[in-house]
């Protein structure tokens, strides 16, 4: 918990960096457009058909059609549920984009910055990165979509929608935070081992999705968290390897050779 605390603090303390700030802000206030104005011309067709599909259940339908007040009361629920449901969708664009035009951005900076005793070993691509960011983003969106029918559920939307983006920081920002500096090997190994820990990194980013204003620059600050998380485990984990800048593989490798 501690590392995960002193990530979001070298974060915050990178987020005030003028080659780094704007990269934060932009990919959001792109993200938020798109999805206000998709929102101001589908809301009445979204939460018609929503209803209705709602309303086809058998043992929410009867009760509906019961009374007034029921089917008012539904169709609050289902407003507030859509409205939630606007969130996620406008925190996995901008995170998209944050992984795959942004983050490479800042991890150039950060790493040529706070990281310049780790070798570059390149493990990972632009094209990985891509790939990697439009397999999350469509896993997140059939999850969402299989999620819906619970948001009726007060409370349930919330949570729903902070473990799938913090499930989608972990899978999209886990890849581009090592990108650069990990090998192959240290690429899988690292994301793998450290992954309950980048699970909970990515849900304390999701929730700053519901912090007013704060959310412009979530997804952008969740991956700057990720870039100072990961590459102090990698740090460590040459440190225990007795890899340094200069060793090409472990110690105990060139021992065994000689």
């Amino acid at each position: 918990m501690k590392d995960i605390l002193v990530a979001f603090g070298r974060a915050t303390r990178s987020l005030f960096r003028r080659d780094i700030f704007w990269h934060l802000v932009w990919p959001g206030l792109v993200s938020m457009l798109v999805w206000t104005v998709v929102a101001i011309l589908a809301w009445v067709p979204v939460t018609d058909w929503v209803f209705a599909w709602v309303g086809g259940w058998s043992f929410v339908g009867s009760w509906i059609s019961a009374s007034d007040a029921a089917a008012a009361v539904t169709l609050v629920l289902i407003k507030i549920a859509v409205a939630l449901a606007f969130v996620p969708l406008v925190y996995v664009t901008a995170a998209l984009i944050v992984a795959a035009i942004a983050l490479p951005l800042m991890l150039e900076r950060v790493g040529r910055s706070d990281y310049t005793d780790l070798e570059q070993r390149r493990g990972g691509s632009n094209l990985g990165s891509a790939v990697n960011s439009v397999v999350a983003g469509l896993l997140f969106i059939v999850l969402l979509i299989l999620s819906l029918p619970f948001w009726l559920i007060p409370g349930v939307g919330l949570l729903a929608s902070v473990v799938l983006t913090g499930w989608l920081n972990q899978r999209a920002f886990g890849y581009d935070a090592l990108m650069l500096h990990a090998d192959p090997e240290e690429l899988d190994r690292l994301r793998r081992d450290w992954r309950p820990q980048m699970l909970l990194l990515g849900g304390g980013g999701a929730l700053l999705a519901y912090v007013p204003v704060v959310n412009l620059i979530a997804p952008a600050y969740a991956g700057l968290a990720f870039v100072h998380y990961l590459l102090e485990r990698l740090r460590h984990d040459r440190h225990v390897r007795g890899v340094t800048l200069l060793d090409a593989e472990p110690r105990d490798s060139q021992q065994t050779t000689q």
